[in-house]
């Protein structure tokens, strides 16, 4: 590789991209990739500022500030992490990128393609980029299942708005995938898109 890839899933919450994530991880890895794991909002200083309206609500945050701490978190994640490691000849599987913010802050009445752009000025586009879909009751099953209680962004008046925002996304780089069907399925569908851009034979 001349330069390194940059895979990133999206979807709403719950359903399963996360795990999927760490699964094509694993399994890059198992390939003789080397492979970096993201994921947004970061660790970081802002991360952490997003990560408290998650658990305690927006409070007197403004939807502009909200906005601007995704920018400021995706700013730096480029800038010490994706770019580093794509110069590095490095896959990257992020697990969140500025999609998801043009979708959860367009629910909220911005602009989803202004979003992008804006975002696309600065990050880098993926190479591959999976929308992982599904069905909401299905989400909710697993969020309940998985952890305790509901983030201030998982009421489901609010993430169908969300889902039909994903839904406007399209490019050649990007691929809707059902994310209902059990966990290993859905593996297999990811890994035969990657082997196709990676040029991998056959999947193990």
């Amino acid at each position: 590789m001349k330069r390194g890839y940059l895979i990133a899933l999206e979807g709403v919450d719950g359903t399963g991209k996360s795990t999927q994530c760490q699964l094509l991880a694993e399994y890059l890895e198992s390939c003789g990739f080397p492979v970096v794991r993201l994921r947004e909002p970061t660790t970081g200083v802002w991360g952490q500022k997003i990560r408290k309206i998650l658990t305690e609500g927006r409070g007197e945050v403004t939807p502009e500030e909200e906005l601007q701490y995704f920018i400021n978190d995706r700013k730096e994640d480029v800038e010490q992490n994706i770019i580093p490691a794509l110069e590095e000849d490095k896959i990257v599987l992020i697990d969140r990128y500025y999609y998801s913010t043009a979708a959860y802050q367009g629910a909220l009445g911005f602009d989803p393609q202004k979003i992008v752009n804006d975002n696309e000025s600065f990050a880098p586009r993926p190479d591959l980029l999976f929308i992982i879909q599904g069905s909401l009751d299905e989400s909710f099953r697993r969020i309940e299942k998985g952890r305790d209680g509901f983030s201030s962004f998982e009421k489901r008046d609010y993430l169908e708005k969300v889902q039909k925002i994903f839904d406007t996304f399209d490019g050649n780089h990007i691929r809707r995938i059902d994310g209902d069907p059990p966990i290993k399925e859905v593996q297999r569908v990811l890994r035969q898109e990657v082997n196709g851009l990676l040029k991998i034979e056959e999947a193990s």
